[in-house]
Protein backbone atom coordinates (compact mmCIF):
# COMPACT_ATOMS: atom_id res chain seq x y z
CA UNK A 1 0.00 0.00 0.00
CA UNK A 2 1.52 3.69 -0.74
CA UNK A 3 2.54 5.70 2.04
CA UNK A 4 1.17 9.30 1.97
CA UNK A 5 3.83 11.72 2.29
CA UNK A 6 3.65 15.58 3.52
CA UNK A 7 6.29 17.58 2.71
CA UNK A 8 7.26 21.82 2.55
CA UNK A 9 9.27 22.70 -0.22
CA UNK A 10 11.80 25.40 0.46
CA UNK A 11 13.45 26.38 -2.98
CA UNK A 12 16.61 28.54 -3.82
CA UNK A 13 17.92 27.57 -0.52
CA UNK A 14 21.73 27.23 0.47
CA UNK A 15 22.47 23.37 0.72
CA UNK A 16 19.52 20.88 0.21
CA UNK A 17 18.63 19.41 3.24
CA UNK A 18 15.44 16.95 4.22
CA UNK A 19 14.69 17.37 8.21
CA UNK A 20 12.76 19.24 10.34
CA UNK A 21 8.62 19.89 10.61
CA UNK A 22 6.63 23.27 10.07
CA UNK A 23 3.07 23.98 10.12
CA UNK A 24 -0.45 22.01 11.17
CA UNK A 25 -0.70 18.92 10.57
CA UNK A 26 3.00 18.63 10.86
CA UNK A 27 5.03 18.47 7.20
CA UNK A 28 8.53 17.71 6.63
CA UNK A 29 10.52 20.08 5.83
CA UNK A 30 12.65 19.49 2.11
CA UNK A 31 14.72 22.80 1.48
CA UNK A 32 17.03 22.75 -2.60
CA UNK A 33 18.91 24.35 -4.00
CA UNK A 34 17.28 24.34 -7.00
CA UNK A 35 14.84 27.35 -7.96
CA UNK A 36 11.02 26.83 -8.37
CA UNK A 37 11.12 26.75 -12.89
CA UNK A 38 10.34 24.76 -15.07
CA UNK A 39 9.86 21.59 -12.53
CA UNK A 40 13.64 21.40 -11.30
CA UNK A 41 12.82 22.10 -7.56
CA UNK A 42 10.37 19.37 -8.00
CA UNK A 43 12.59 16.74 -9.29
CA UNK A 44 15.41 17.75 -6.68
CA UNK A 45 12.95 17.22 -4.39
CA UNK A 46 12.33 13.77 -5.47
CA UNK A 47 16.19 13.28 -6.00
CA UNK A 48 17.09 14.14 -2.28
CA UNK A 49 13.82 12.23 -0.53
CA UNK A 50 14.77 9.40 -2.44
CA UNK A 51 18.63 9.49 -0.67
CA UNK A 52 16.64 10.46 2.76
CA UNK A 53 14.44 7.71 2.37
CA UNK A 54 16.82 5.16 0.64
CA UNK A 55 14.93 4.81 -2.10
CA UNK A 56 14.66 5.11 -5.62
CA UNK A 57 13.27 8.32 -7.26
CA UNK A 58 10.46 6.34 -9.45
CA UNK A 59 9.41 5.38 -5.98
CA UNK A 60 7.79 9.39 -5.50
CA UNK A 61 4.88 10.32 -7.20
CA UNK A 62 3.90 14.16 -6.47
CA UNK A 63 -0.06 13.92 -6.52
CA UNK A 64 -1.04 16.83 -4.89
CA UNK A 65 1.01 20.97 -5.09
CA UNK A 66 2.89 20.01 -8.80
CA UNK A 67 3.67 24.35 -8.82
CA UNK A 68 3.08 24.94 -4.60
CA UNK A 69 5.36 24.55 -2.09
CA UNK A 70 2.98 22.29 0.43
CA UNK A 71 3.28 19.09 -1.71
CA UNK A 72 2.02 15.51 -1.03
CA UNK A 73 3.55 12.53 -2.40
CA UNK A 74 2.42 8.64 -2.63
CA UNK A 75 5.67 6.70 -1.76
CA UNK A 76 5.94 3.08 -2.60
CA UNK A 77 7.97 1.53 0.09
CA UNK A 78 7.61 -0.91 3.15
CA UNK A 79 5.23 1.67 5.57
CA UNK A 80 6.36 0.65 8.57
CA UNK A 81 9.93 1.87 7.02
CA UNK A 82 8.78 4.82 5.62
CA UNK A 83 6.79 5.86 9.19
CA UNK A 84 9.73 5.06 11.15
CA UNK A 85 12.39 6.95 9.31
CA UNK A 86 9.79 10.04 8.34
CA UNK A 87 9.52 10.15 12.19
CA UNK A 88 13.50 10.64 12.32
CA UNK A 89 13.62 13.16 9.81
CA UNK A 90 10.75 15.27 11.64
CA UNK A 91 12.47 15.40 14.64
CA UNK A 92 15.35 16.52 12.88
CA UNK A 93 15.73 20.99 13.22
CA UNK A 94 14.95 22.83 10.64
CA UNK A 95 16.90 24.50 8.40
CA UNK A 96 16.24 28.08 8.20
Amino acid sequence: MPFLLEIRVRPNSSRNKVGGCVGEPPRLVVAVQAPAVDGKANQAVIKELASAFNLRARDFTIVFGELGRDKRLLVDGEEEALQSRLEELLGEPKLL
